[in-house]
């Protein structure tokens, strides 16, 4: 008996102990992953290569541009990318990964080169906030990505303004 009780003692506050055990953390190598990510997401992009920038995404993943509607879904992306005007010179610069368990989020500008049909290149330069989340198989894909520009929008064209036409005044000649 008098074993018993410091046995059980033992037993009970290593249970505690290990079932106060918090999960593995966020760590440095799922931060590299990330940012290793990043860099290959850029090259792919500067090549065009959409299919391959949109391997890192969740097939349930949401796109959320600037001006414009939210995207959901891989294909979804992928149609609105083809659909872009043509981009160069595309860099992003991470300034903070940081994580939990299986989630993670990516905070960073970007620039870029956009030239739309028939107008001259724009060097359009902004922030992002991505989404990320840990897969079964120890992969990191994005869940959520929105991105916006720090330019200004441009003034809309102003509408000319209407005159109206002028009404031809007829006067009848008064009958005598």
């Amino acid at each position: 008996m008098r074993r018993l009780v410091p046995t059980m003692g033992i037993a009970i506050c290593l249970g505690f102990t290990v079932g106060c055990q918090q999960p593995a953390g966020f760590s440095a190598a799922d931060r590299a992953a990330i940012r290793q990510s990043d860099v290959n997401s850029v090259k792919l992009m500067n090549a065009k290569d959409w299919r391959g920038a949109l391997a890192v995404y969740a097939d349930d993943a949401v796109e959320m541009p600037s001006h414009g509607a939210a995207l959901q879904g891989k294909a979804a992306i992928q149609g609105w990318l083809e659909a872009f005007p043509p981009i160069s010179n595309f860099e992003e610069e991470s300034l903070e990964i940081e994580g939990q368990m299986d989630l993670a989020y990516d905070r960073g500008t970007y620039s870029m080169t956009v030239t739309p049909a028939g107008a001259a290149p724009v060097v359009d330069r902004g922030k992002y906030l991505t989404i990320w989340h840990k897969q079964a198989d120890g992969t990191w894909k994005v869940v959520r990505d929105i991105f916006n520009s720090d330019l200004p929008l441009s003034a809309p064209a102003k509408a000319k303004a209407r005159v109206p036409a002028k009404k031809k005044v007829v006067r009848k000649a008064k009958k005598k």
